[in-house]
């Protein structure tokens, strides 16, 4: 993972020129430019060997190797698009569960602040954005975050302030009704905690991811030997580029799978937990 301190990109979709020319430092060409390298060394070897030693026919192909090679790019870019739809609808799936996260936690503070006693209210606006912050933790395994409420030793905070808040409903005064509706709203905090866990516990199957990247490894180091003949030395730029848009593909895919790291894609969890804590606060405040 990256810096602690790396968050997700601002970005206007609308300015094409600044994504054309700029290069950003969560570019994979940063990662991936050592293995372009070496990659335009070797397929320059292989065209000089072929070429000069070897007497190849610069205008011959192998039409057979050709056509098995544009199938097998066929195969590869299957691979990759579902690679990547997989890795986003993690992603996305994530986002809504910070989103519902958000909801429910206003939800709460509103019940709390209108159908509990007075002398409660500065606990419940200070642990709701807790719960939030501990959750973040949690799911980027942060141990060095503790709330005051919980002991150095627990495990899972999260847990422990969502029983703190409930242990202080259950001395409130309240009915039946307003049990069940505060009950709702709390509920959905180990809810979403779980299938937080869910995701960020459930990578893609190593053997698939595995044998994706053997898949495309193969493929790009093969290529100069396919169209040599038809290529001649072009060959080196253009196997160069075809490796830096498929790994970029795999890379791009491995940090979004995991949405609540610290990667520059990743979630920006702290704008999250900062909107909640606003929210909260504002709603108690006001009468």
């Amino acid at each position: 993972m990256n810096s602690y301190y790396c968050r997700m990109i601002s970005y206007s979709p609308k300015h094409w020129m600044l994504f054309i020319f700029k290069v950003h430092k969560a570019e994979t060409f940063r990662e991936l430019y050592p293995v372009m390298i070496l990659l335009a060394v070797y397929s320059f070897m292989i065209d000089f060997i072929f070429i000069n030693h070897l007497h190849l026919d610069t205008k011959s192909k192998i039409s057979g190797l050709s056509i098995m090679y544009s199938v097998l790019g066929f195969v590869i870019s299957l691979l990759l698009a579902f690679r990547t739809n997989t890795a986003y609808e993690r992603w996305w799936e994530g986002r809504k569960l910070w989103g519902a996260l958000v909801n429910c936690s206003r939800n709460l503070a509103i019940l709390l602040k209108t159908e509990t006693s007075e002398g409660n209210h500065e606990f419940y606006k200070k642990q709701i954005p807790v719960y939030a912050k501990s959750l973040k933790a949690h799911l980027q395994e942060d141990s060095t975050y503790k709330p005051e409420n919980v002991d150095k030793d627990t495990v899972h905070v999260p847990n422990a302030v969502a029983k703190a808040v409930w242990t202080r409903i259950g001395r409130e005064k309240i009915n039946e009704t307003q049990l069940l509706l505060l009950s709702k709203e709390w509920k959905q905090w180990t809810e979403i905690c779980g299938a937080c866990e869910r995701i960020k516990n459930t990578p893609i199957p190593y053997s698939y991811s595995s044998f994706l990247k053997k898949f495309l490894f193969f493929y790009t180091m093969f290529m100069p030997f396919v169209y040599v003949g038809a290529l001649h030395y072009y060959i080196v730029p253009l196997v160069v580029f075809i490796f830096y848009v498929l790994a970029s593909l795999e890379l791009i895919a491995e940090e979004i799978e995991n949405p609540f790291g610290t990667d520059t894609n990743d979630l920006p969890l702290d704008k999250l937990v900062n909107v909640i804590e606003v929210s909260v606060n504002e709603i108690f405040e006001k009468n």
